[in-house]
């Protein structure tokens, strides 16, 4: 991880904090992005003195491409961008909103995408590149009804990830474009969803941010195009969809 240089979003807590800090260990020179900047200020200052914080909402196109140039104007080049930021909801798909599904859409996937076009310049210029987009498990399989809005969109980020990486490699087959599809991870992110719900730490079946983290490291050396953090997670959707009684 010497000398690579890593963007993260959603740098403040949960995954994109533990992944800063197990970079940092192992010698990456780190890009720290969100909104809250005394949070985003103490994971910094746990990775050490080759992190910079970028504080920026990257819903917003201006703050992504600002957080580019922020990490070229310290670092000179970009060697990984980690899509991390989002945000979960709690309501019935019945229910839903306008804003409900603008709000989900926007958080979970323009923001990627954001990510994904303002850093590809860099790219091709370099002939080289990684963005990694955090998906999920509900990505895959919508298992949890008060997730719907937030199933829907992560199935949107892994449609336009592979569709990304389908036409970038055409001509760039150096620029890779991978998906990490986590399930249930203990951080805030049940408590911090729109309309509240439960607790993520409290649901069985967990995984810590370190163990999600750790795969996401595992897979900006690896580049592998698209990843599960538990064993038996493709095997489970695999399962699901032969369940379902789709018709040929």
């Amino acid at each position: 991880m010497n000398d690579k240089v890593v963007v993260i979003t959603g740098a403040s807590a949960g995954i994109g904090a533990a992944l800063a800090e197990q970079l940092a260990g192992q010698g990456a020179s780190l890009v720290l992005v969100a909104r809250r900047e005394p949070e985003l200020n103490a994971v910094a200052a746990r990775c050490g003195p080759h992190a910079m914080t970028v504080v920026a909402d990257v819903t917003s196109r201006a703050d992504v491409k600002r957080a580019v140039d922020a990490a070229m104007a310290r670092f000179g080049h970009i060697d990984v961008w980690v899509n991390n930021a989002g945000q979960g909801i709690s309501r019935l798909p019945s229910q839903l909103t306008d804003d409900d599904i603008d709000q989900m859409m926007t958080i979970n996937l323009k923001s990627a995408l954001y990510g994904m076009q303002e850093t590809l310049p860099h790219f091709v210029a370099r002939g080289t590149g990684h963005v990694i987009n955090v998906s999920s498990m509900l990505g895959r399989i919508p298992f949890a009804l008060i997730r719907s809005a937030y199933s829907a969109a992560k199935h949107a980020l892994n449609a336009l990830t592979q569709n990304f990486r389908a036409e970038v490699q055409e001509k760039h087959p150096g620029i890779q474009y991978s998906i990490v599809s986590p399930g249930v991870v203990q951080t805030a992110f049940g408590l911090n969803a729109r309309h509240g719900g439960p607790d993520s730490r409290a649901l069985p079946d967990s995984q810590t941010a370190d163990d999600v983290a750790a795969v996401i490291a595992g897979v900006i050396a690896s580049r592998r195009p698209d990843v599960y953090t538990r064993a038996g997670a493709a095997q489970r959707v695999a399962g699901f969809y032969a369940t379902v009684g789709a018709d040929a």
